[in-house]
């Protein structure tokens, strides 16, 4: 019975913790919390250059970068929705490493459709680190021809008012770096139902609680906005072409430097629509062993706060008894709750803000949300790995993550190359 009420305690503190993240969240949304930023805002600018530009709006030109690597969920779309901003003056760079690469393609025909719009399909063989995505962002920062420069995911999509909402943070000087909270739309299997419920509840919960509470923004790299004097005074994308966490490492980096981090309230899409349960799997145990390297002890903080992990513990070690099972249940059910409530939030925040896209991919439905315990479950199982691995298999390369996500070769056998190539060639050849 003692070990009931241990991981009965555990868990609700768990259950307290997620309270907090959903108040983080809403408090981020909400639009009068919005209307006095703005209103700070704008002081903070008056005071520092002399004057408010509130007659003539900050719409800088702007580079955006858009590393691709293979077929993404939706990806034409992905790619349309940037040649579709209504904004004066930008340019999109779509970077990849071989004239092979499907996403070529996909880049190419964009190009055609949108012929108006300053689009550069870059093809260009860079190695100059061990991470593929910093391999491409290299040489399309080299090639941008404006100061401001925006990375975006392949698998991330947008409205039209995009640009206009996030550029806006940039007015002030000491703002180093814009990063955007993430909703993750489509799912048509249980993979990507899986992610999506990951990227609603824990990832747009642990962002807000991290930068209300403990004052410590979480760069996500989906979507980073920056000046290019900033990232050339951190060393330029070359500083980071050997970490798993780039985009972490960036933000920190630019902190160092005096610079703040802002997290915008303006949600992007991430599309994940056919993801298998293998995928799922192997990205988290990835992103579980970066933040094990990155945060050490912090980590421990993820099961603690897994409060249906916790809650279904009892019945494995100790017995499934009528309690175990009940209070098993009843989180589950606060957790679905819980879930949920912060879809509604998300939803309404879009309404209100006309960032709804036109697409085919709608929001996760809300009977997908009955999974989001299966989904605890997993994660929880999940955290266990990065205690006994450091190594990951990234794009058919096999690294050992060290301190901050560092990586280094893993000198493994060649024999186990080889087989992981043909598999992934095998795999992609009947899919």
């Amino acid at each position: 019975m003692d070990i009931f009420w241990f991981f009965a305690g555990v868990s609700i503190f768990g259950v307290i913790g997620f309270g907090f993240q959903i108040w983080s969240v809403r408090t981020k949304l909400n639009p009068e919390d919005k209307k006095r930023g703005r209103y700070k805002d704008k002081a903070v600018v008056s005071a520092q250059t002399g004057h408010c530009s509130t007659d003539q709006p900050f719409l800088p030109p702007v580079s955006i970068l858009k590393p691709l690597k293979g077929l993404d969920d939706n990806l034409f779309d992905n790619l349309e929705s940037l040649c579709i901003q209504d904004y004066p003056c930008y340019e999109i760079i779509f970077s990849l490493q071989d004239h092979n690469d499907p996403a070529c393609k996909v880049a190419v025909k964009i190009k055609e459709k949108y012929p108006d719009r300053d689009i550069t399909v870059l093809v260009k063989r860079c190695n100059a680190g061990l991470n593929p995505k910093v391999n491409n962002l290299i040489p399309a920062c080299e090639k941008a021809k404006y100061e401001y420069i925006l990375v975006s995911d392949s698998n991330v999509m947008v409205d039209k008012n995009y640009l206009k909402k996030i550029v806006t943070h940039m007015e002030q000087p000491d703002v180093g770096l814009v990063s955007n909270m993430i909703q993750g739309i489509g799912g048509r299997s249980f993979g990507a139902i899986f992610e999506n419920l990951h990227m609603n509840s824990f990832v747009i919960g642990s962002v807000c609680f991290l930068e209300k509470f403990l004052k410590m923004p979480c760069v996500v790299g989906k979507s980073m906005l920056m000046r290019k004097r900033d990232l050339d005074t951190l060393g330029g994308f070359a500083a980071v072409k050997d970490v798993l966490a780039e985009d972490y490492i960036i933000g920190k980096k630019m902190q160092a430097q005096g610079k703040r981090v802002i997290l915008s309230n303006y949600v992007i899409k991430n599309v994940n629509e056919y993801w298998g349960i293998r995928k799922f799997l192997n990205r988290h145990t990835r992103w579980g062993k970066l933040r094990w390297r990155i945060g050490g002890m912090r980590y421990v903080s993820e099961l603690l706060t897994n409060s249906v992990f916790m809650a279904f513990l009892p019945i494995i070690v100790w017995e499934p008894t009528r309690m175990t099972v009940s209070f098993a249940m009843l989180v589950s059910f606060l957790k679905v709750l819980g879930d949920l409530y912060l879809n509604r939030l998300i939803e309404e925040h879009n309404s209100a803000e006309n960032t709804d896209l036109e697409t085919s991919l709608p929001p996760l439905s809300p009977l997908s949300y009955l999974l989001s315990p299966v989904k605890d479950l997993i994660i929880g199982i999940v955290w266990f790995i990065p205690l006994l691995s450091n190594t990951v298999v990234w794009r058919g390369n096999r690294y050992i993550i060290c301190k901050d996500s560092a990586l280094s070769p893993h000198n493994g056998s060649r024999i186990w190359e080889m087989s992981y190539r043909l598999f992934a060639a095998v795999r992609a050849r009947f899919a």
